[in-house]
């Protein structure tokens, strides 16, 4: 079954996204062992249901390779018209150092090769430290290399906002910054949020679902033990459950989610993925696939015809006015990867 027309958005001119995008962190070795056959079969499932835009990075393991296997296969099954539209958004995330234009150029070929491209769809660029301001050599090679047309748009990854604002200052056009952002954390909405509407940026979110912490799964749960917790993802997020206000906070918020869904005919990650798409700025909302695993295309579809009302709004944020504000405690957005 199709997506519908609302599944759609328009990230720039050229390149029109799905709102899910598939993020392909989980198959970097953290969450178990991915076989690359059952992947790619996966990989042609999500891509005729209509979830056509992957995220994924130069460090992922082999998400750049399984990437360039997948436009291999389907050239070979169904020629290069079916490759149309798909997209695939990467990342590099070099350690701090000098940043000649050939250290860049060399690391966008590696990606270029690995994923079977002459021109990568969107390049999103994380740096570790702000007071080493190569970033900002790095990101002018990048630009020139967009020019060239080696890269299609350039963005950012895990910026926090003074630093958008330096990059956009020192006159290097990107179109989007990915950050985590949910229901537990709204940090974005304290300074991104407004930096991307005066500026026409978008962006993109992860954590939405707080690695599958914020689901059915784990409603009415006693709070997990750390073996419990056995992906990186489930331990990351839990972490951040315990700084915005502890497990049994976490269970009011799902347990009001699971009436709204109720409400709805939908699932507890459905209204909470709805509730982000919403929010102003948000282009799309990635979540993780367990390629060959698991899956769940067909509940993730009904966030295209779930509206949420004033009521199902207020709801949810009286439980959130209970918590901790994230952004006194951990900073701006990718801070949690600077302290």
């Amino acid at each position: 079954m199709a997506l519908p027309p609302q599944s759609t958005y328009t990230l720039a001119p050229d390149m029109h996204i799905c709102r899910l995008l598939n993020g392909m962190w989980q198959v970097s070795g953290a969450h178990g062992r991915i076989d690359p056959q059952a992947a790619l079969q996966d990989m042609l499932v999500y891509h005729d249901a209509g979830y056509i835009t992957w995220d994924l990075a130069d460090h992922y393991g082999p998400a750049e390779d399984f990437i360039g296997a997948f436009r291999r296969h389907l050239i070979d099954t169904r020629g290069e018209t079916a490759l149309q539209p798909m997209q695939a958004f990467t990342k590099w995330v070099p350690r701090p150092g000098p940043m000649p234009r050939r250290v860049v150029e060399e690391n966008i070929n590696i990606s270029l090769r690995r994923m079977a491209v002459d021109t990568l769809d969107l390049l999103q660029f994380h740096w570790w430290e702000y007071s080493d301001s190569r970033f900002l050599e790095a990101l002018s090679h990048m630009a020139d290399l967009r020019d060239e047309g080696k890269i299609r748009h350039l963005a950012l990854t895990n910026f926090d906002t003074e630093n958008v604002q330096r990059i956009l200052d020192h006159g290097i056009r990107i179109i989007s910054n990915q950050v985590q952002y949910s229901l537990i954390d709204l940090r974005p909405e304290r300074a991104m949020v407004p930096l991307c509407q005066a500026q026409g940026l978008s962006l993109l979110t992860y954590g939405t679902l707080g690695g599958g912490l914020i689901s059915d799964t784990f409603l009415d749960r006693p709070e997990p033990r750390a073996g419990e917790l056995n992906t990186v993802s489930l331990r990351k997020y839990k972490q951040m459950v315990d700084a915005w206000g502890g497990w049994s906070l976490f269970q009011s918020l799902l347990q009001t989610l699971r009436s709204i869904a109720d409400k709805h005919g939908v699932s507890i990650a459905n209204v909470a993925t709805r509730a982000i798409l919403d929010r102003p700025a948000v282009a799309g909302v990635i979540i993780g696939v367990r390629l060959g695993l698991a899956e769940h295309r067909h509940d993730n579809a009904r966030v295209f015809d779930l509206v949420l009302d004033d009521d199902d709004l207020g709801r949810i944020q009286a439980v959130l006015a209970q918590s901790r504000d994230l952004f006194s405690l951990i900073g701006d957005c990718g801070d949690e990867y600077r302290r």
